[in-house]
């Protein structure tokens, strides 16, 4: 997942679907996904852990480029910050999701998010804004409640040093597809 490579072109379907998020270092990240599959999560194997910067978007492959080089210029304009992932909560009754919470790091978060979401990548979110890691999706509430127990005692530090831009294949799997360094 080199930064900056181009978009390999000829086997990519009219329309991909892409996400862009900050990813949880190991080992935390093999931890939340443990955890996810644990409460019997089908999603659990299928996400990387992530902080999502960008929900799932329909694009044009002909749009790569121009995406490809607005993420460059993005990552381009922001710095390395820490972030502290600590505790647990939901966005119950809304929506069935229990997270671990953005501690630390969460505004700069909510500033790149505004500025990866701009230009080409512009579009209308269905919620606010609201920097998390999941735990738990779509499972019954006492299974929720079980999840949200248990993340209040997650905790992990590390140091954001850029992005992600990952692509949902075929086979229902978000994979990395490239890397977008700070400050590159």
């Amino acid at each position: 997942m080199p930064a900056g490579a181009g978009f390999e072109g000829g086997d990519l379907p009219e329309v991909v679907t892409i996400g862009v998020s900050i990813h949880v270092p190991e080992p935390y990240g093999s931890a939340v996904q443990d955890a996810r599959a644990g409460f019997g999560d089908p999603l659990a194997r299928s996400i990387p852990t992530h902080v999502t910067l960008l929900p799932p978007t329909e694009v044009a492959s002909t749009r790569l480029a121009g995406i490809e080089a607005h993420l460059r210029a993005v990552a381009a304009g922001h710095r390395p910050f820490r972030m502290l992932l600590q505790g647990s909560g939901t966005f119950r009754p809304v929506s069935p999701v229990v997270f671990v919470r953005v501690e630390e790091g969460a505004q700069e978060c909510r500033v790149l998010e505004a500025d990866v979401r701009s230009g080409p990548l512009s579009r209308e979110l269905a919620f606010p804004y609201h920097p998390h890691v999941t735990v738990a999706h779509g499972l019954p509430d006492e299974v929720l409640d079980q999840a949200y127990e248990k993340a209040r005692g997650f905790h992990a530090t590390f140091e954001v040093t850029g992005f992600v831009l990952s692509r949902f294949g075929p086979d229902e799997v978000w994979r990395p597809w490239r890397g977008y360094p700070f400050g590159a």
